[in-house]
């Protein structure tokens, strides 16, 4: 019972990481039907960044606001410089160029912090807290509180503020709102800021909990838009429920038959979903009218 709580605790934390990254695909789809394909770079470079800022101030928590800086700016590029000139041309350039501004990104990043997996120091004890029997790393507990409180803030930030019904009334109609008088090109920029954001921040998480590299973002935002399909990408519900389905079922495989088979429940569960429900566990299918 014991280490089945312990199983239970780290699928939720990895799972909640996978949902704030998912969470991400999320909030660009919404808005302009597109998709950031470099998201796991944001991730790795939320992370190297933190790790850079840590050693210079000694303090995990200052350095927040410094990796959502830098994955706001990161997602602003991708949006200016790939999403951007796609939309204006009505074609699927996108796909290509978020893919190739995240290799360019990977690189530099291998440039400036190297091909080495670093260790980046944990804000908190690394002594297990023993919860109802079971160990539970700090950092484990962090990770859930800090991603639900992210999504979270950008719910409420999206349901309070002039900004966010900007962002909702994109997302329900791009013409209408521009119609409307929505600058519905900035609204498009902000929700790729916000995604790169959240992904950025979910690096800084994570970081203390396994080795930080240029390369870590690319399994975890692949699984991540897993996840996102999983899910839905009309549903926030659906990217965090997505998110804990697969952080279990990677958890338990990987204990119970092995490591090696870890991947395999959350690409059948993915399979499963396209065949079946293509818009998702929790998503809606658009109808359009002719």
């Amino acid at each position: 019972m014991d280490m089945l709580l312990q199983i239970l605790f780290s699928g939720i934390a990895l799972g909640m990481i996978y949902a704030v990254i998912a969470f991400g695909y999320q909030l660009t789809f919404a808005t302009s039907g597109t998709l950031n394909f470099g998201q796991g770079e944001a991730l790795a470079i939320g992370a190297l960044i933190g790790l850079s800022v840590v050693d210079r101030i000694g303090n995990y928590w200052l350095t927040i606001p410094v990796v959502l800086l830098a994955g706001a700016i990161y997602g602003i590029g991708v949006e200016r410089l790939g999403v951007r000139p796609a939309l204006k041309a009505k074609s699927e350039g996108w796909i290509m160029a978020t893919i190739a501004l995240g290799i360019i990104m990977k690189n530099i990043a291998e440039n400036i912090w190297g091909r080495d997996d670093l260790k980046f120091p944990s804000p908190v004890s690394e002594a297990p807290l023993h919860l109802f029997g079971a160990s539970v790393l700090p950092m484990e507990i962090i990770v859930i509180v800090g991603a639900l409180a992210l999504m979270l803030a950008v719910e409420l930030f999206n349901r309070k503020s002039i900004y966010g019904k900007a962002i909702a009334a994109t997302a329900a109609d791009r013409e209408a709102a521009g119609l409307m008088g929505i600058n519905t090109g900035q609204v498009i920029t902000f929700s790729y800021a916000l995604s790169c954001a959240a992904a950025a921040f979910a690096g800084i998480l994570i970081a203390p909990l396994t080795l930080t590299g240029a390369s870590m973002g690319a399994a975890l935002g692949l699984k991540a838009f897993a996840v996102a399909i999983i899910g839905g990408l009309t549903s926030g519900l659906g990217v965090i429920i997505g998110g804990l389905i697969l952080g279990l079922a990677e958890t338990f495989t990987g204990f119970y038959l092995s490591t090696g088979y870890k991947d395999v429940p959350g690409l059948v569960l993915l399979l499963l979903v396209l065949a079946f429900k293509p818009a998702g566990l929790f998503g809606k299918t658009a109808i359009k009218k002719v």
